[in-house]
């Protein structure tokens, strides 16, 4: 039989390898029979540039696990044909807009049969990875009873990020292949490991070199590299009475910073392994169903759609240009971090100021940073190589960009580019970071004003993904091209804005910051109001983000505002005018509204509760601007709103932006909540005009 089945494949004959092979091809699979009689299955999803899972594709795979079964080769090698990698995940695709967890659990069962029928093999399995393993792809590696990586590659379960955990038996292989509680640490947090670290826990077999792979294969199928067992510690981990203790401590720990309200895919983790950790089969089953339902909860589908949102602005940033010189000026907190952030994704960078210090102290927290982002202590050498200083500005003339990030004064940032203007070269873009000067006001003095661009960064530059890229009427729609082939080439997201007094993301913060300090005026507390702003879903309260940002910058950003929209604002509280006057200006001198220790606000509990009026005092003013913002065309598109203030503000990640928030609680709702609060506080929660076209909608 094994030999009638490979002769019926022999029509279609490739290459693999120095010798030729028996081969058949699906539309996403090829299978190849080498001269050692080793299967050799290559996966190369069709129209994607990076492998994924869809139900189509395990068709497929259980199709080639038919074969192979009725003919059985010595061994079967699972290996990706993509360059990226072996296989990043699910297609996700497949559950957008999921409504019926009985019908999502039929579509996982399926998937379960075919990942069980590989793990059923009664040959050896290997999966050679290479790139990136994530998710259901790991859970495929898992399936197989050896895994070698290829130096570089990269492992974990991010399904936490989509308000998932593993769905096709990851759950329970892992928690019984490695040491329990670090494979549930791996899936709550959704951290990814690189290949040695992997190795170190027992997720893979062996790691080895492109070149050596065959090798390694060969020693796997003859039994010289052996496969990982669970300890003897694992094995009493997964006991009942353990399991009750450890799943205590990780609830606990799991509810402080992602509550089970608003994120139910840790918790449900959890309870999957503590009820059916000691029993594969049974965790199994169960994982399906907690699976299914999970995917059709309001958080799934908001952080799938975040997903989605985050690869569209990557996408809109596709388009590579090829800069190599960045020359900033500035080098306070903002500019001396984009300098570091842009020299760590590989560009040459300058930094100028006026004077020596600022440079030395950007060095020091650019030399701090990398140590922080990077385990490989010459990639943090090479990038403090790249990141030059530069205090009489003599680069100016070799930059492909230059950044402007000297401080929010009009006169002094006209005043840099009349005396740089005229060094650049013929094809550079001029930036500045400007966080709310409307760009028409620094302009009309530049002599060629086409090249001038807005890239408004947020801090810290290292973690916020965001950059409002700023145009103006007489911006050059090549320069604004190249500027967001610019953002994607050091790995963040554009948002287009047009200019206007605070842009998006400012004027939308502004009165929630403000609304903030008037509740402080009504001796609220801060940790109440901080409080309420979490519980809502905020990473941080609006008094410890002020903190951060700088009372100082706060208040002339609010004076902007008030000066520059025809719309009331919450009014600025005299003490907060005095503690910037005093220098207690937050976290950058040590005191604010808070105390700081060591990077930290000093905060108590929370005094009282927070009601629902607070919270709508609180959010609803910044989804207002969201609609103002698109009514005036600042920005297009709704959707792009939503992700903009997702990953520059942490918006309620499992709410999927203020406006989807909106629609999700009615935007009626939304309106008459509006003018409740304005008929008690006044006009400044007056509901915005563009709300009108929504107003129909449920």
């Amino acid at each position: 039989m094994k030999s009638k089945v490979w002769d019926a494949l022999a029509d279609r004959v490739l290459e693999l390898g120095p010798k030729p092979t028996i081969s058949a091809t699906w539309l996403h699979w090829r299978l190849a029979k080498d001269e050692d009689a080793v299967a050799w299955l290559s996966f190369d999803r069709q129209g994607a540039s990076t492998n994924s899972l869809s139900d189509e594709v395990l068709t497929e795979l259980d199709a080639v696990l038919g074969v192979i079964e009725a003919g059985p080769p010595r061994g079967l090698v699972i290996r990706s044909a993509k360059p990226s990698g072996f296989i990043a995940g699910a297609d996700i695709n497949e559950f957008r807009g999921a409504r019926d967890p009985a019908s999502v659990e039929a579509m996982v069962g399926r998937a379960h049969a075919v990942v069980d029928r590989l793990e059923a093999l009664k040959i050896p399995t290997i999966a050679v990875i290479h790139g990136f393993c994530l998710g259901a792809g790991l859970e495929i590696a898992l399936a197989c009873k050896w895994r070698i990586a290829i130096d570089g590659a990269k492992f974990g379960f991010p399904e936490v990020m989509l308000g998932l955990h593993p769905g096709l038996g990851g759950t329970a292989r892992s928690t019984h292949l490695i040491d329990p509680v670090q494979s549930m640490t791996l899936m709550l947090t959704g951290r990814t490991l690189d290949a040695r670290k992997a190795e170190s826990l027992g997720l893979i077999d062996a790691i080895t070199q492109e070149r050596h792979a065959r090798n390694a294969v060969k020693d796997a199928i003859s039994g010289t590299l052996k496969s990982r067992r669970l300890s003897l510690k694992s094995a009493i981990l997964n006991t009942a009475p353990v399991r009750r203790v450890v799943a205590g401590r990780m609830r606990a720990r799991t509810e402080e910073k992602a509550p089970q309200d608003q994120y139910p895919a840790p918790h449900a983790l959890i309870n999957l392994w503590e009820r059916h950790g000691g029993n594969r089969p049974a965790m199994m089953v169960a994982e399906r169903t907690s699976f299914a339902n999970l995917v059709v909860t309001s958080t799934a589908q908001n952080l799938v759609r975040v997903f989605f949102l985050r690869e569209q602005m990557k996408k809109s940033a596709a388009e590579r240009r090829d800069f190599r010189h960045v020359h900033v000026i500035g080098a306070g907190a903002m500019g001396g971090d984009i300098a570091a952030w842009c020299a760590f994704q590989g560009l040459r960078v300058t930094l100028a100021d006026m004077k020596p210090d600022p440079i030395a102290g950007a060095m020091k927290r650019a030399a701090d940073l990398y140590g922080k982002i990077t385990r490989n202590p010459i990639e943090a050498r090479d990038a403090l190589d790249r990141l030059i200083p530069d205090l009489k500005g003599e680069c100016i003339r070799k930059a492909d960009i230059v950044i402007e990030a000297v401080p929010e004064k009009r006169e002094l940032k006209q005043k840099v580019y009349a005396d740089i203007e005229p060094l650049l070269k013929h094809n550079a873009i001029l930036a500045t970071n400007t966080s709310s000067i409307p760009l028409e006001e620094l302009c009309f003095t530049l002599r060629v004003p086409e090249r001038f661009v807005g890239l408004h960064f947020f801090n810290p530059v290292s973690r916020m993904q965001l950059v409002e890229l700023v145009s103006h009427a007489g911006a050059s729609a090549d320069v604004l091209a190249a500027a967001r082939s610019f953002i994607g080439q050091i790995d963040r997201l554009p948002l287009p804005v047009k200019s206007a007094p605070g842009f998006l993301v400012n004027r939308a913060l502004m009165p929630y910051i403000l609304e903030a300090m008037l509740l402080l005026d009504e001796k609220m507390s801060r940790d109440t109001i901080d409080g309420a702003a979490k519980r809502f879903g905020m990473p941080i309260g609006p008094i410890e983000l002020a903190d951060q940002v700088g009372l100082d910058i706060c208040l002339a950003v609010a004076d902007m505002l008030r000066a520059k929209l025809d719309r009331p604002m919450p009014p600025v509280p005299d003490w907060l005018r005095r503690k910037v006057d005093a220098g207690e200006l937050g976290h950058k001198t040590g005191k604010g509204i808070y105390e700081w220790k060591d990077g930290k606000a000093v905060k108590a509990k929370a005094e009282s509760a927070p009601n629902i009026e607070m919270v709508d005092r609180l959010i609803l003013p910044m989804v207002n601007v969201c609609v103002a913002c698109l009514r005036e065309g600042i920005v297009e598109d709704p959707d792009i709103v939503d992700g903009a203030m997702v990953f520059a503000t942490g918006f309620a990640p499992f709410r999927g932006g203020p406006l989807q928030y909106a629609r999700s609680r009615g935007i009626k709702n939304v309106i008459s909540a509006q003018r409740e609060l304005t008929e008690k506080f006044g006009e400044r929660f007056t509901p915005d005009t563009g709300w009108d076209r929504w107003a129909s909608k449920p």
